[in-house]
């Protein structure tokens, strides 16, 4: 019996082409689009869902309170994973791991010969506990001793066979990280998979002279230091969170109580964005949300597109369901005879939509630089089956009761009339949420395109055009070599300044510190932004100064100049008054008077607010070449420019960065966002009047005598034109009325997250009604027009 269904709705669907094609277009590009946000979607929640503990796992991540609020932070201080393991020995693991990027790497045959290959690479310290507690599997080594020693490192397979051709013959060879500390490899890694937040191909052991030196300080918390607990089984997070409590009060000194720390589930690591990741990357669950809506909304107005052809067919099948009816098919045969051409076209479809998926899928990877790949596993089988079984059912059941409902005798006496719900007709309702979803798409997507230029236009208080910045080698006499490489740079003819900093003015880095200001005896309620940087910064980076002066050329603090935004913390109304005010870090380790105030310049990315800003000369610390050349001739400059660092550190390798590109990073996944959003936009729009097209062409072939008598009565090609396209003219704006405040409301939300903003202007709005109505009319014209152009003669004659 099925099977003859199937038969009868496959002869049926070959008589009606232009139809299938239509609907089949339009649900295929819907599923596609579906299909690959659900393989997005999926990747993006697998993050590190393979540890074996992994609901046990925690991050111990800082929260310090400040006037302003709490400041959250991935960061603890060096000694927190052993008072941990001391004070809570009832925890299963405690670990500490400590990410150093852009350092080198150098192969060695030997700890005694000389360099033979370089590399830079993201390198992690991790305690031995850091494997037993994320499972990453070993190839060779033990996970348990591979980083018992000093000077040990475990690299990746692909790590291994990059630096020695064969990862089998690694072990037991040499490298020398940053130019300074020999290590051997004791361990091999199965390849990371791409669906974690720690990218360890390179992990060498804690156990080394520097980082234990680094680890006395409990209150000094580095954002690249994370320790990571096992809670034992049912324990509650909320029960340790208070012990930490206890934990801070026995080991922080009492003027730092608003100090302290709490848990953060692994399984919350990707998704939150105030605390971040080694991977520079999360995806919020809010995005998640937004995705998943976007993919359904897709479906539906394929959908929509499927309900509104079928119904507009009503007419031409209403004398086939008659017949069908006189002889002797039930309605419930009927419902199954319609549901079984919406089950072919839409199998069709997600075959379409799969071969689609495959296409597009290389360019939303490189969009989005992931790795999604299309496995026919149990999770994607189960979805397309799903999206089968749901869009037939969403799409064919509506059509299968209007069609199968209709009275034998009164089509057959060709008395039919189309169904309205409250005077609406249902065509009409689902035309209008189909342009209230492709119309808020249009007005996100300009919203979020118009944030990204807010970004990029927005003036943040320093230069930062044509400037490259050039990481300081590590080099046993650099603090000697880089006055001499500066001087040399500064002779070059594109060269217009230089400078010698710890950090560039934006920077990914930073180094934040609480102090005390002018001969207070407890330290200020906020901590300050550093920027070590030598008195040419200023002239580099155009930082204008509105009161005092520079600090004095020196090689340790000499003096600080500050902020406009640290004046105004400090409780100062004319910058002037702050002038020659002493400024006290670590209790009188460093202690300088304030020489001159600067306008305001964002240090922080435009999604964060602007931060009090303490700048101060020390050599020690320098670790950055800043280089403001002329845009003409860049290319000879860089090329001169590398000639001379290469001949002054032989033994490093050469890498620089403008500070634009850099900068441009920050945003990298907002512009990520735009993209999508022009993408989805897109396919709304498309299906959307690839339905319109449809409706219009049947709609076309029912008025043909209508129109033929129009003309007879003198009616002109325009006001047919207009006949036809005022009723669409009217719902898009019906539409649009409902899709601007909805669009208003979520994407005002979305801006919310951003610290400095755009403001929403009416002329989005006006510019998305526009686009939509001179889409919709572009959509409808060539069938308006051909059918307002027809012979009369012949319309009048059509039966």
């Amino acid at each position: 019996m099925f099977k003859n269904y199937l038969k009868t709705a496959w002869q049926n669907l070959r008589c009606h082409k232009s139809y299938v094609a239509i609907n089949t277009i339009g649900l295929a590009v819907g599923i596609a689009a579906c299909l690959l946000i659900f393989l997005l979607i999926q990747y993006e929640t697998s993050f590190d869902d393979f540890h074996t503990n992994k609901e046990r796992i925690y991050r111990v991540v800082a929260a310090t309170k400040t006037p302003e609020g709490i400041n959250y932070s991935k960061g603890s201080a060096f000694p927190v994973a052993e008072g941990l393991r001391l004070d809570y020995p009832q925890l299963e693991h405690a670990a500490r791991i400590y990410g150093r990027r852009d350092k080198q790497i150098t192969l060695l045959n030997e700890p005694a010969k000389g360099s033979q290959k370089k590399f830079k690479e993201n390198i992690f310290f991790a305690d031995v506990e850091f494997f037993n507690i994320f499972n990453f599997p070993f190839l060779e080594g033990d996970a348990k001793t591979a980083l018992s020693e000093p000077n040990t490192v475990v690299l990746t397979q692909e790590r291994a066979e990059k630096y020695f051709g064969d990862w089998h013959t690694a072990m037991g060879k040499f490298i020398k990280y940053d130019n300074d500390q020999v290590c051997k490899v004791t361990g091999i890694l199965k390849n990371i998979p791409a669906n974690t937040d720690f990218p360890v191909h390179v992990v060498l052991s804690f156990k080394n002279s520097r980082n234990e030196d680094l680890g006395t300080s409990w209150v000094s918390q580095d954002g690249s230091l994370n320790t990571f607990v096992v809670l034992p089984q049912n324990m509650p997070a909320q029960q340790f969170n208070n012990d930490l409590k206890d934990f801070v009060k026995r080991h922080t000194p009492a003027e730092y109580a608003n100090q302290g720390y709490l848990l953060q589930p692994l399984s919350d690591v990707h998704y939150e964005s105030r605390f971040g990741t080694y991977s520079g990357r999360t995806f919020s669950k809010e995005l998640i949300t937004a995705l998943s809506l976007i993919g359904l909304f897709l479906l539906a107005i394929a959908c929509i597109n499927f309900i509104n052809l079928s119904t507009a067919q009503a007419v031409n099948r209403s004398k086939e369901v008659g017949i069908r009816k006189v002889l002797g098919s039930s309605r419930r045969q009927l419902v199954i005879q319609f549901l079984s051409e919406t089950f072919l076209i839409t199998l069709i479809s997600v075959m379409i939509a799969i071969v689609m998926a495959f296409i597009v899928l290389p360019l939303l990877n490189n969009l989005l630089q992931t790795p999604l790949e299309m496995q026919f596993g149990f999770s994607l089988i189960t979805f397309l089956c799903s999206t089968i079984i749901v869009v037939t059912f969403l799409s064919g059941f509506y059509p299968a009761i209007v069609l199968s409902g209709f009275n034998p005798i009164a089509v057959l006496k060709s008395r039919f009339a189309g169904r309205s719900t409250g005077g609406l007709s249902m065509r009409r309702a689902l035309v209008v949420f189909q342009f209230t979803v492709a119309q808020t798409l249009i007005i996100g997507t300009f919203i979020v395109m118009g944030q990204m230029n807010f970004f990029q236009n927005a003036d943040l208080g320093f230069d930062k055009e044509a400037i490259v910045t050039v990481p300081v080698a590590n080099d046993t006499a650099r603090q000697t070599k880089m006055d001499a490489l500066k001087a040399e740079f500064q002779q070059l003819a594109g060269v217009k300044n230089v400078s010698l900093s710890a950090f560039s003015p934006m920077d990914k880095a930073g180094w934040d510190s609480d102090f005390k200001f002018d001969n207070a005896a407890k330290k200020s309620g906020f901590q300050a932004t550093l920027k070590w940087a030598d008195v040419d910064y200023f002239k580099t980076y155009n930082i204008q100064f509105i009161a005092g002066t520079p600090y004095r050329p020196a090689d340790t603090v000499s003096g600080f100049v500050v902020n406009e935004m640290m004046v105004k913390k400090l409780g100062f109304k004319n910058p002037e008054d702050i002038i020659g005010k002493k400024i006290n870090f670590w209790d009188g380790e460093i202690v300088a008077p304030i020489t001159g105030v600067v306008r305001n310049f964002n240090s922080n990315p435009l999604k964060q607010e602007m931060k009090p800003i303490v700048l101060g000369p020390h050599k020690m610390i320098y670790r950055l070449f800043n280089i403001k050349i002329q845009p003409q001739g860049a290319k000879q400059t860089l090329a001169a420019i590398e000639g001379i660092w290469s001949r002054t550190y032989p033994d490093f390798m050469y890498e620089y960065q403008f500070l634009d590109d850099e900068i441009a990073t920050f945003y990298k996944q907002e512009n990520q966002l735009s993209q999508l959003y022009k993408i989805f936009a897109g396919i709304a729009i498309f299906i959307s009047c690839l339905g319109l097209y449809g409706f219009v062409s049947f709609m076309a072939v029912q008025r043909t005598k209508e129109v033929g008598i129009r003309k007879v009565l003198g009616a002109s090609v325009i006001h047919i034109v207009y006949l036809f396209s005022r009723e669409f003219t009217l719902l898009i704006g019906v539409a649009f009325l409902i899709a601007a405040p909805l669009a208003y409301y979520f994407m005002h939300q979305w801006l919310q997250h951003f610290a400095y903003r755009m403001n929403i202007s009416v002329g989005i709005f006006l510019l998305t009604i526009l686009s939509a109505e001179v889409i919709a009319w572009l959509t409808v014209g060539y069938q308006a027009v051909k059918a307002a152009v027809a012979n009369p003669v012949k319309s009048l004659k059509m039966e």
